[in-house]
Formats: structure tokens, sequence, C-alpha cells
């Protein structure tokens, strides 16, 4: 019984990790492939650079208005952000 809980809590633990390190978002690519610095990208959809760091680095996820404003700022589809238009 001890065994399968360790086992489930370990389990879990590599679960959240693997989520932690999970890209969602390609917005820092964009911004790179545009040559748009994130302090930019800020002032430019009413955000704090700060916040616009920890959408890139995937600490956190914008929502959908914001991700919409995003798009709109960089002059890219809301899919762009999300996908690789060169992943097939």
């Amino acid at each position: 019984m001890l065994f399968r809980l360790v086992f489930c809590l370990k389990f879990d633990s590599n679960l959240i990790k693997m989520a932690e390190k999970l890209k969602i978002n390609r917005i820092k690519a964009v911004l790179a492939e545009k040559d748009i610095m994130h302090k930019d990208l800020a002032a430019m959809v009413g955000k704090t650079p700060s916040a616009i760091t920890r959408i890139c680095n995937n600490d956190f996820q914008p929502t959908l208005k914001l991700l919409r404003d995003i798009a709109i700022a960089l002059d890219v589809s809301i899919c762009e952000l999300l996908i690789d238009p060169k992943r097939k």
C-alpha cells in the first residue's frame, strides 16, 4: 500500500513537471521573427514588460482577449501564436 502511494505521488509530480515545461504559445518565437522586443510588445498591448516576459517563457498563458490583442499588435493570426506554420 505504501509503495502504491509513493508511486502515485512520484507519477503525479512527474506529470506536473512535464506540464510546467510544456510550450503552449510561441509568442517569443514570433517576437524574434519580427525583431520586436518584449517591452515594445508590452507597450502595444498595455501590459508590463514582466508580464510579457512570463507569457513568452510560458510561465503563464494569456487570456483569449490578450492573445487577440497580441496577434493584432504583431500583425499575425492567433493560430500563428500557438502553432508554428512551418511545422507539418
